[in-house]
């Protein structure tokens, strides 16, 4: 039984002496049971002794003393035999651990390995485990590393992140609505931002939260200041917006598919005569201008042939469909006149922010947009990010976060836009070979591809309440310590159990708390203004609410220039070098 004993200035605690043959009033339980990767220890607590039993709490690290090791536990589970406790009399209690490694002093040093080699033996005391020790388990070794927060067991040993590790092999957060999962990203970018300079990130926001809780770094981009010319898309991301996201008709699409590639030869044809007709260079899909006006004289020229008569209908079909895209105000910014000429080296410069001009984070902002435009923009945008990481043989280091991912990537094949599903997937799996590098946010992993989440080298798990999502992330978990998940549905606010590469151990901790003004969500688009409605319902001018409606996606611009236009005319080559990157010049193509 352990008796309380006030400790003097100076005096080692009792977590912190570990000789062997300390006293018997320093020793907290003895090892009853182990069968290799578990244990057992017996404890007795008394009316006097209630004090300590914070020690032997679930998801507890103790330390158990062999000697010239000392073994790791994770307390799991705790029970007192029969059911019956005894207010005035002793306790015998039993606290059932996960085996999680050891640690030896080398050097005068405290140092940690994972997995076992000396077992407890029966009798072998358990103690609480000391500061020192629980610096060992999370040490890094020397890797750069970002703090994050602090250990949920001891707020005195900080929470650090190999940041190089975590970037560059995918990393996922979980979690469910309202614990602080995207304070908890906007807190890791804020950190990577810091400690790689040379880092961009595009983040695609469906919920228009993250510009302003990194306001300082961030850029906002929306339909109304994006100018992403449809010459851009492949032809199933044209395909899509053309169709609204219903199925399409494969005979009109494979009309398309050469009508576009003639119209790509007619204009560069017109531009130096280079090309020919019938090149096999240029496809539906190479990245290269061409003219819509082409592609509508090109359908009624083949309308008044006679070998065409029976495809009228669908020539006749496709011409409504692309003039009717052409005047939908959502698409007005793959379709303005201006965005004909070649300036993908602009429109890919601003989008991933090169030169980044103290701004390295883009957020393309979706909160409102019709789903066929979120399909077709992120599908360019995800495919333009691991192209031109690609292009630049690494140089350029890329961040794609993907918050809500489930919605680009579900577990099931038949839902999504194949095309999205398919450039983040190709990020995940060759993207760490090129620095493009991908971020998975969702509050429901059971909903997301496992093959993209098994990409994720290193996980942040807050609470989730569903079995399926809790049973994903356990099966996820690489290392021995899965007995930490076993208190995913009662983890507290802020609070995340860390694994993978971009951590020494399993760890539960604590993220730092961000000062309101760097929350996500606290303001709205426009700067300083609270979400939250302000005036009554009678106060709402209705008139103007439809002139919105009417007028949602036209652009709004000063001097006639948008964003991106008004940017300055050098290639990417020189863009990229005026940021320090040296780029050899090939073409950006597929």
């Amino acid at each position: 039984m352990f008796v309380g004993k006030e400790t003097r200035p100076g005096e080692a605690t009792p977590q912190e002496r570990r000789a062997a043959d300390q006293p018997r009033a320093r020793v907290l339980g003895h090892v009853v049971q182990c069968d290799g990767a578990r244990a057992t220890i017996a404890a007795t607590i008394g009316r006097d002794e209630i004090a300590i039993a914070g020690s032997w709490t679930v998801g507890k690290l103790i330390s158990i003393n062999l000697g010239a090791t000392r073994t790791v536990g994770l307390i799991y589970g705790i029970e007192r035999p029969h059911g019956h406790w005894d207010e005035g009399g002793s306790n015998p209690i039993l606290v059932h651990v996960e085996l999680i490694g050891e640690v030896s002093d080398r050097d005068g040093r405290p140092f940690f390995d994972r997995g076992i080699t000396d077992y407890p033996y029966i009798g072998a005391p358990a103690h609480r485990i000391r500061a020192h020790d629980l610096r060992a388990i999370y040490d890094l070794g020397g890797r750069r590393s970002v703090t994050l927060g602090r250990l949920s067991q001891d707020s005195t040993v900080e929470a650090c992140l190999a940041i190089d590790e975590t970037l560059s092999r995918h990393f996922a957060v979980v979690g469910t609505t309202g614990v602080g999962k995207s304070t908890a990203v906007s807190l890791l970018l804020r950190k990577a931002i810091a400690a790689r300079p040379d880092l961009r990130v595009l983040i695609l926001d469906p919920h228009n939260e993250f510009a302003e809780a990194l306001s300082e770094h961030a850029v906002r981009i929306d339909t109304t200041t994006l100018d992403l010319p449809f010459w851009l898309f492949r032809l199933e991301e044209f395909v899509e917006v053309l169709y609204r996201g219903r199925e399409p008709v494969m005979e009109e699409v494979e009309l398309l598919r050469d009508l576009i590639a003639e119209a790509k030869h007619a204009y560069r044809g017109g531009a130096g005569g280079a090309l020919k007709r019938g090149d096999s260079g240029i496809t539906a899909d190479t990245p290269v201008p061409y003219r819509m006006a082409d592609v509508v004289r090109m359908i009624d020229e083949r309308m008044g042939q006679l070998e065409a008569k029976n495809e009228r209908p669908h020539y006749r079909q496709l011409r409504t469909r692309i003039e009717s895209a052409q005047a939908d105000p959502s698409y007005r910014f793959m379709f303005s006149s201006h965005l004909i000429e070649d300036t993908i080296h602009e429109t890919v410069g601003r989008l991933f922010r090169v030169p980044s001009e103290g701004r390295p984070v883009t957020c393309f902002e979706m909160a409102g947009l019709p789903s066929e435009v979120v399909n077709s923009v992120c599908s360019v945008l995800a495919r333009l990010a691991f192209d031109l990481a690609l292009w630049s043989e690494g140089r350029l280091k890329l961040l794609v976060l993907c918050e809500e991912a489930h919605r680009y990537m579900p577990s099931d094949p038949r839902l999504g836009f194949a095309p999205t599903r398919h450039a983040l997937a190709r990020i995940a799996k060759e993207g760490r070979k090129y620095g493009c590098y991908l971020g998975v946010v969702t509050q429901r992993p059971g909903d997301l591809d496992p093959t993209v989440l098994s990409q994720c080298s290193t996980v942040f798990a807050m609470r989730l309440a569903n079995e399926q999502d809790q049973a994903i992330i356990r099966s996820a978990i690489a290392d021995s310590s899965t007995s930490t998940l076993a208190f995913l549905s009662a983890m507290g606010q802020r609070e995340a159990i860390a694994f993978g590469d971009g951590v020494a151990a399993t760890m539960r901790m604590k993220f730092e708390k961000l000062p309101e003004s760097a929350l996500p969500g606290v303001k709205d688009k426009r700067g300083a203004v609270p979400r939250q409605a302000h005036g009554s319902a009678d106060d709402v001018d209705l008139a103007q609410i439809v002139r919105r409606m009417r007028g949602a996606g036209r652009r709004e611009r000063t001097g006639g220039a948008s964003v991106f236009a008004a940017a300055a005319r050098g290639s990417i080559y020189d863009a990229l070098a005026d940021d320090g990157i040296a780029v050899p010049r090939r073409p950006f193509a597929r």
